[in-house]
């Protein structure tokens, strides 16, 4: 399964690389909340919040527009069977699906293309195979 991930022991400075990549790759403007990656506080400390390819958006969608990928094992939605109710955000337990209602379509969520990675000057984030 393709993932992406944070590596351990990693410090995130909270530059928003990794979230204006993101946004600006699939929506053409710098937008946190048109992210699929989001940078959260913990315990005084910075990180990513990301998509774990856990599925529970997949098993909450009523119209069956999210599907494994069998090859990649990424959860991808299918823009045209969406229809924008939004069930998908709400599950997500990382906050990291990109709502309809901000999106002003369909939904959009992490298909681990490696965007973020490439822009994170820390280089904390990897595409990695489990």
């Amino acid at each position: 399964m393709k993932k992406l991930t944070v590596k351990k022991g990693a410090a995130c400075m909270a530059c928003l690389q990794c979230v204006q990549a993101c946004s600006e790759a699939f929506y053409k403007e710098f937008h946190q909340d048109k992210s699929c990656i989001h940078i959260v506080e913990k315990n005084g400390a910075v990180k990513p919040n990301i998509c774990i390819q856990c599925g529970k958006c997949a098993k909450n969608c009523e119209a069956g527009a999210i599907t494994q990928n069998p090859k990649t094992g990424v959860y991808m939605i299918n823009k045209k069977l969406c229809t924008g109710c939004g069930k998908c955000a709400e599950v997500c337990p990382f906050q990291v699906i990109v709502p309809p209602v901000i999106s002003n379509g369909p939904a959009s969520k992490c298909i681990a293309c490696g965007i973020c990675v490439k822009a994170c000057p820390m280089e904390i984030l990897e595409i990695v195979e489990k």
